[in-house]
């Protein structure tokens, strides 16, 4: 009997909620035009991008002669690999200054891109499209405009990376202050606090060690964005390693990179263990 009134309330559970269970004619037939249009682009790009697995597997014969003529990796003299290491100090240095300098303009527009904060339709989509302007824009084509701006040197990538980064941490810093919880907020307003007040001990205690991690995350990012930005005369080792695969020395460019993954790698586990220590390990 407790089986067929387990059948019998299954059944009319599904009859009371038939059109949520089966899903919309419109919204069957948008998924449906996604799945399409994905597999359709994916099609186009075989085919306009000329793709070939063949030249792939035919070049891999090329990659192995170069890999041969990287070895050993070598600086040539000691008094270039000196000057090889200052260039990827150079390069750290603009990805920390430029990713720091970012994250503390982009601070105050992310409460104003953030529709918890700022409740104004219009400042708040200003906002938002602002930054995914400044944001569309990739690192090395600020570059190039620094460069022009400023000229050549260190100085116009720092100022790359941190104006690439304001539309990005502002984006990121919106976001998370609009999942923040409201309980403390409430609860500061309940003891009379003001507007600056609930942003002030409501909503940065809550916000600031992820925006931490995040710039944490950014400068480590960065550090190998700088190395490209270098290429086009923004300073750093990406001169270096350009001008050394032009005149075809490729045991430099090995050296190059190997300086380079050895300075990714060594940020990479700081900023791990400084992430670690301002939101904790995960259990398990």
């Amino acid at each position: 009997m407790s089986l067929a009134l387990s059948a019998a309330d299954r059944a009319a559970l599904i009859g009371r909620h038939k059109a949520a269970i089966d899903g919309s004619r419109q919204t069957r037939l948008t998924t449906l035009a996604v799945v399409v249009g994905l597999v359709g682009l994916f099609l186009y790009g075989l085919t306009t991008l000329e793709v070939s697995f063949w030249r792939v597997i035919a070049g891999l014969g090329n990659l192995g002669t170069f890999v041969v003529l990287m070895l050993p990796p070598d600086p040539g003299t000691w008094a270039r690999g000196m000057l090889f290491v200052k260039a990827l100090f150079e390069t750290i240095a603009i990805a920390f200054l430029g990713t720091i300098l970012g994250a503390i303009i982009a601070f105050p527009l992310g409460f104003i891109a953030a529709k918890n904060v700022v409740a104004n339709r219009i400042v708040h989509f200003l906002a938002r499209r602002s930054l995914d302007t400044v944001r569309g824009v990739d690192a090395l084509i600020w570059a190039l405009i620094w460069v022009n701006v400023v000229g050549l040197g260190p100085f116009a990538g720092m100022l790359a990376i941190m104006t690439s980064d304001i539309g990005a941490f502002g984006k990121l810093y919106s976001e998370a202050i609009e999942a923040a919880d409201r309980k403390p907020v409430e609860g500061v307003t309940s003891m009379g606090g003001g507007k600056l007040h609930e942003i002030r001990f409501g909503m940065i205690p809550q916000v600031l060690p992820v925006i931490a991690s995040q710039v944490l995350y950014y400068i480590e990012s960065n550090t190998r964005s700088s190395t490209i930005i270098g290429i086009v005369g923004a300073g750093g080792i990406g001169l270096y390693l350009a001008e050394t695969i032009r005149t075809l020395e490729w045991q430099q460019v090995s050296f190059l990179i190997l300086l380079i993954l050895a300075a990714v790698t060594a940020i990479d586990f700081i900023s791990s263990k400084l992430r670690f220590a301002i939101i904790g390990k995960r259990a398990g």
